[in-house]
């Protein structure tokens, strides 16, 4: 396929809503939007065998990225991948134990386990690049299209634990013992963030995400040491090469730090649901457009909870007089325990509420 020529976009609502240009609605999409509360993907998933092979399934990738607009009248698809595919292409062994998450077959903790890492090499991640092109053409110009990586703290909490964490024992062990050894992990990574997103944009995602999910659990300073430092690093060495493509940043948890962020070249910050969409909007003016900030299981709740909660939160972002800058979106990923059902219910409230 041809990663150069594209079908005109016919709907650039989001893109023109993080350019700060008049909207008719507000623009809306899921993180997690492709994924297992639809029975559909779960179908094509056991068709793959597993996650990975799905991932790395260019027909099947781009088969489960269309399957939540087919439903929902969302204004973006997001590459099906998965953050962790830089740490897999740099030697770790990804793999999935059910019931426990990803884990990896080694681990990254000392001096000598940093150097031996290698550069990210972009042929062992070109099942994801063949994705993005494959998805772009299937899109028929319907919407724009993510592209993704994790944040290099984030990566790195992964390759230091060996997989999810809920202390982050070994990593902080590292940062506070050891800080020069951190940093030379997350200045590799860095550099493999780069490139893969990088790749993403060249061969044909219209924008692309940073996931900082794991920003949250520093302390202040940390936050901008170890994680914010190396985001900031991204953006402007994307926004160098491809200054046109908008950037946004996503920090679960970071909502505190929105001045620190600030100081970022990212187009727009992501919120998670702890923060107040008019503070945040206070803090930014229209330096910064805005994405989030919903709880996903708000979806939980019954019809008329999720549509006042989705008018809460606009009315929130829209205070000031600003009428554009702003992309809805939850807080998180959608669970898997979600009702499609009242998905559509929060991305069609999304689109009937009124910008005064």
């Amino acid at each position: 396929m041809n990663a150069a020529v594209f079908p005109t976009l016919k709907n650039d609502r989001l893109l023109r809503a993080l350019r700060f240009e008049p909207v008719d609605t507000t623009p809306v999409w899921m993180m997690r939007q492709a994924g297992r509360y639809l029975p559909e993907y779960k179908a094509t998933r056991a068709e793959a065998g597993d996650f990975l092979s799905l991932c790395k399934d260019t027909d099947r990738a781009t088969e489960v990225t269309l399957q939540p607009l087919r439903r929902f009248d969302l204004d973006a698809a997001i590459l099906f991948s998965d953050i962790l595919t830089v740490p897999d292409a740099l030697g770790l062994g990804l793999y999935f134990e059910t019931g426990e998450g990803p884990k990896f077959q080694k681990t990254i903790r000392t001096e000598s386990d940093i150097a031996r890492l290698p550069t990210l090499n972009m042929a062992d991640l070109s099942y994801v690049t063949d994705a993005v092109t494959s998805i772009r053409h299937a899109l028929a110009g319907a919407v724009p299209l993510f592209g993704f990586s994790g944040s290099p703290w984030t990566l790195a909490t992964y390759m230091i634990e060996g997989g999810s964490s809920k202390d982050y024992r070994h990593t902080k062990h590292m940062m506070y013992a050891t800080p020069e050894l951190l940093h030379a992990l997350l200045a590799k990574i860095c550099e493999a963030v780069t490139t893969y997103l990088d790749a993403q944009i060249v061969a044909g995602a219209n924008l692309v995400q940073i996931f900082d999910s794991w920003g949250g659990a520093l302390g202040h300073r940390q936050f901008a040491e170890f994680s914010h430092a190396y985001n900031r690093q991204i953006v402007k060495q994307l926004k160098q090469k491809h200054p046109n493509v908008p950037v946004v940043l996503f920090t679960k948890g970071g909502g505190l730090w929105v001045d620190t962020q600030a100081d970022s070249q990212a187009d727009a910050l992501g919120f998670d649901w702890t923060m107040p969409l008019d503070k945040a909007r206070l803090a930014l003016g229209t330096s910064k457009a805005i994405q989030g900030n919903l709880d996903p299981a708000t979806l939980y709740g019954a019809p008329t909870a999720i549509k006042k909660a989705v008018n809460d939160m606009l009315n929130d972002v829209y205070q000031g007089g600003i009428h554009s800058g702003y992309v809805a979106n939850f807080g998180h990923g959608i669970t898997q325990w979600a009702n499609p059902d009242h998905a559509k219910i929060f991305v069609d409230a999304v689109h009937e509420f009124v910008i005064a």
